[in-house]
Parts: structure tokens; sequence; C-alpha cells
């Protein structure tokens, strides 16, 4: 007779050793928590449940409120004072941050691609030098790479974030902005070759074969136990869901999400994705639990999850 070993796993352990591994910094996770959990719930928060949110990770109220207080000198957050308690709530220019975000994170990489390559001019005739280390500093945060002095490129850039990009910069009337394409009846190398040139995608990858050997146990686990989660209070649920999406989140900072064409076929960015659906599937309902006793403590209206928040990891990966 065969026996069936099912992987076993202690969630509070796991968490502890997860913690202990990679500790997360408060204004980061709040920036996690505020994109992943408070902004389908409307996008405020009262200070008080903030701090209950992020006890579990270690963090200290002083920590939170200091973490708040530079969120809000950065433009995320604005804070409103109702006698001793602070709601804080996204600003316009923060929503639209975490909406960008949503694709790279809850969404799978697009896999068509049609060749062409969006290109940023700054001239130094139109763009001063402190205008065009800024743009550079940020096109780099957008994944784009420069070609040379004054010119970045992108295979395939959001249309929309480079609009927000520049016009937060103030130079939309400043730069020169086109899409290119191969000239086939010219001849030359190819410009799939540039992203061996200009993008070190290595780090990316190792960062994503990281994330895979943490969470994998962790998904294999629940999937093979589905009851385990119900044995534990909901909060295990809610700190598993939000170390996931942040280690996935911080990868995505960096990865430049380049199109299928110009990466490997083996690429761990899709297995990442994969892993990350899989987890969140099986932790979201009972984190929403935990989420809203916590929000509804401090305001008995709290709304419920709504918007793209039950669109997540739904698409195919």
């Amino acid at each position: 007779m065969y026996h069936l070993t099912v992987p076993t796993i202690d969630l509070d352990r796991w968490i502890n050793d997860a913690l202990a591994r990679d500790p997360p910094r408060a204004k980061s996770l709040l920036v996690t928590l505020f994109g992943d959990a408070i902004n389908p719930h409307g996008g405020k928060v009262w200070l008080g449940s903030l701090i209950a949110l992020m006890a579990p990770f270690g963090i200290n109220d002083r920590l939170v409120r200091t973490s708040v207080f530079r969120l809000g000198e950065e433009g995320w957050l604005s804070g409103q004072r109702d006698g001793r308690r602070s709601l804080y709530t996204l600003t316009p220019s923060g929503a639209r941050r975490f909406q960008r975000a949503y694709d790279r994170i809850y969404r799978p990489a697009r896999t068509d691609w049609d060749g062409q390559w969006t290109l940023v001019m700054a001239p130094p005739e139109t763009v001063d030098a402190g205008a065009r280390a800024a743009l550079k500093k940020e096109l780099l945060w957008e994944g784009y790479r420069g070609l040379a002095t004054g010119l970045h490129a992108h295979p395939a850039a959001d249309q929309d974030a480079l609009s927000e990009l520049l016009a937060r910069l103030e130079l939309t009337t400043n730069v020169f902005v086109c899409l290119a394409h191969e000239a086939s009846l010219v001849g030359g190398k190819p410009l799939r070759d540039l992203a061996d040139l200009h993008w070190d995608n290595a780090p990316i990858a190792a960062a994503y074969r990281d994330f895979l050997v943490a969470f994998t146990p962790l998904a294999n686990a629940l999937e093979a136990d589905p009851e385990s989660l119900k044995r534990h209070a909901p909060q295990v649920a809610f700190v598993m869901r939000s170390l996931l999406i942040h280690a996935f989140r911080r990868i995505q900072l960096h990865d430049p999400h380049l199109p299928a064409a110009l990466l490997p076929s083996d690429w761990p960015g899709v297995a990442a994705y994969d892993l990350s659906q899989r987890l969140y599937r099986l932790t979201a309902p009972t984190s929403e639990v935990h989420l809203m006793q916590l929000l509804l403590e401090e305001d008995p209206g709290a709304n419920v999850a709504a918007g793209d928040f039950h669109e997540r990891f739904m698409a195919p990966a």
C-alpha cells in the first residue's frame, strides 16, 4: 500500500522565520498595506487601525507615526485630525501611483509585443542639467535605460505612466517622445539586441528565484490542507498575504518588464506570478476578515473591499 505524504508547515513558525530573515521596513510596508489592503476599502484609514495592522510585523506605533508623516511629505497621503484621532487618506497622486502598480502586481505580464520602442529625448537645449538628472532617475524606476546622454528607451513602455511622470516633473513641453521600430530595408543590428546591451536582468531573475524558494512551500502546504487557515486567527492569513505582496512588489519596483520576446523562455517572473496568484487566492478571503475587524473598531461605517479587488490575480497566468 502506498501512502501519500501531505506537505505540512507550522504557519506561525513560517511567519516568524520570514520576519527574521527579511524584516520589512516600516515605510515600505506601509506603502504595501495602503496599496493592497487599504485602497480597496476606500483608501482611508484611522491611525489606530493602521498601528494595529502593523503590530504583527514587529513595527511599533512610533515607527508607524513617523512613516505616515514621511509619506505625507512625499505626497502619498494626506492627514486629517478629528479630536485626538487622525485619519489618513490617499492623495489623488498617490491613488494614481497605486493604480499603475496594480497592473504590475495583480495582472500577468503581456505576452504580445508589436516591436515598437518608446524613446524619450531630453536635449540640453530644452532641459537643464538638474531636470535631466531628475528625469533619468524617474525613467530608471519605470524600466527605461539610457542609450546615450539625454536619450532613454523602453520596448514596452506604459504611455500613461510616462505622461504622468512628465507632468509631475513639469517637462511635458520640454522633451521629445516618439515610437521607433526597425528599418528592415536599411539593415543594421536588430533592435532586440539593445535588451542584452542595456538591461541586466540577472539580479531580477535571482530575486524571483529567491521569492519562489521562500513562498512555494507555504502555497503547497495550504493547498494540501485547505482547512489549516481556519485553525488559526484570521490575522495569520493577513500577515502571510501582506508578506507575499510586499516581497512581490519590491521585485516589481526593479523589474523593467521587458516583453516576453526579449526575455529567456524560462524567465522566473512567470512562475513568480503563478505562485503569487495561488497564494493570494488562498489567503485573501480569511485575511479580509481580520482587516474588516480592525477597520470597524475605529470606523463602524468602514467599506468592504470593492473596485478591482475581486479581479486581482483573476486573469489566467
